[in-house]
């Protein structure tokens, strides 16, 4: 079974991805924001990273850059799920090492088929 790591500050928006993807076959395992992502990723190795860019503490840029800083972890796809669709802040996320955007409100089959095109 393929985990999935997903980051994001909303509760709600934690609980719609889990449920999405668990219906879809995958293990979620989740995080409050991305500091809280990189304490995450000491315990587990998730074949799919999902996270917000808007976030209190460690913001999704910070977060893509800190995965792809440690050489363990610098192939795990990443994607961003984000209400944001403002052309720099893609082209940061590019730049940092996103491997996708997916814009909230997400539809569910659509990033189901996401999360298996770049999983590992």
């Amino acid at each position: 079974m393929k985990t999935v790591l997903t980051i994001d500050d909303s509760r709600t928006m934690r609980e719609m991805l889990r449920r999405t993807l668990e219906g879809a076959g995958f293990a979620v395992v989740q995080a409050e924001d991305g500091r809280h992502g990189v304490e995450v990723l000491e315990a587990c190795q998730p074949h799919v990273i999902i996270t917000d860019v808007n976030m209190p503490r460690m913001d999704g840029l910070e977060f893509i850059e800190t995965v792809r800083g440690d050489a363990r972890r610098r192939v795990v796809p990443i994607l961003v799920l984000t209400t944001e669709s403002d052309a720099e802040k893609k082209a940061r996320a590019r730049a940092a090492g996103a491997t996708g955007w997916i814009v909230k409100p997400f539809d569910p089959q659509k990033l189901v088929d996401a999360v298996n095109r770049v999983s590992l």
